[in-house]
């Protein structure tokens, strides 16, 4: 069975040049009920407007992932990476022992509109470490792409915990099935359209958890896009 989580019901931050909707508790937005899954700490759908972005600012023992919905983002880190996250393309920083960085949304009159996600780290104190990677192609031809694993298999991004990121689009009327292995949990968080899991509809925004399933029925009634995890 799985538990919804309307988009409404997300924190919701306007600062301006910057709007945010966290689905767990982040920054001024608080609930109990709310503080993670699992070792997934943060999703945050941020819009940023054209020309600002986020300041140079510290981070440590957390994996850091971006995926861009469209716009760009400016990305530099005391790391020495410098580089554009374009649409289609997952960011990881595992921020380790520490790191500073800046998100920059250099297009005057385009918004950015991007997710940052949080997970929690297996280990703490390892060295900072950076990967970036465009999946558009896989997007655009497999219903299910693995973006993000602890050892990088399938072509995906390694990453300090584990876990493993999927990211599915799906047109209208496409289905799958996602198997989840005994004694893991998955969060499954849309993007846009609308899909049917196990029955349970979800529009754009909306996410569903589970804990105890073995496998997850995924059946699209628009064209659609969602990021699912498969945590342990």
């Amino acid at each position: 069975m799985f538990t919804i989580r309307k988009s409404n019901e997300r924190g919701l931050a306007e600062h301006g040049w910057l709007k945010s909707k966290h689905t767990f508790s982040f920054a001024e937005y608080y609930d109990p009920a709310h503080m993670g899954f699992g070792p997934l700490r943060v999703i945050n759908e941020d819009r940023i407007a054209g020309g600002t972005g986020f300041g140079t600012h510290p981070h440590n023992d957390m994996e850091i992932i971006s995926y861009v919905i469209s716009g760009g983002l400016k990305h530099k880190d005391s790391m020495g990476n410098e580089t554009i996250i374009k649409p289609g393309e997952v960011q990881r920083m595992s921020a380790g022992t520490g790191i500073r960085h800046s998100e920059y949304n250099e297009k005057e009159n385009e918004e950015t509109h991007f997710f940052q996600i949080w997970i929690m780290p297996e280990r703490r104190g390892i060295t900072p470490s950076y990967g970036q990677k465009s999946f558009e192609k896989e997007l655009n031809s497999q219903k299910l792409v693995h973006v993000i694993s602890k050892d990088g298999r399938n072509g995906s991004i390694s990453m300090n915990q584990d876990a493993n990121v999927y990211i599915s689009r799906l047109n209208a009327g496409e289905s799958f099935s996602f198997e989840l292995p005994e004694y893991r949990r998955l969060w499954v968080q849309l993007i846009k359209g609308s899909v049917e899991v196990n029955g349970q509809k979800l529009e754009a925004g909306d996410a569903a958890s589970a804990v105890d399933i073995t496998a997850a029925d995924f059946k699209s009634s628009a064209d659609s896009e969602m990021i699912l995890f498969d945590l342990p």
